[in-house]
């Protein structure tokens, strides 16, 4: 069994594409690029965050 934090064969390919992808981007794509990924990282955060408390039965958090 492998370990859960190496990646996968087809994760490393998918990793190579977005190199070759990344390369042809201009600087200000590439930082546009990444600003938009940081968001969707901090989304799938929340969104975990939400699956766990949903999980445990734990109460969300109120909103400020």
């Amino acid at each position: 069994m492998s370990n859960p934090m190496e990646l996968s064969l087809e994760q490393k390919f998918n990793i190579r594409s977005f190199e070759n992808q990344v390369q042809s981007m201009s600087h200000e794509q590439a930082q546009d690029f990444l600003v938009k990924l940081y968001e969707q990282m901090l989304l799938r955060d929340n969104m975990y965050k939400d699956f766990i408390r949903h999980q445990w039965g734990i109460e969300s958090p109120p909103q400020l």
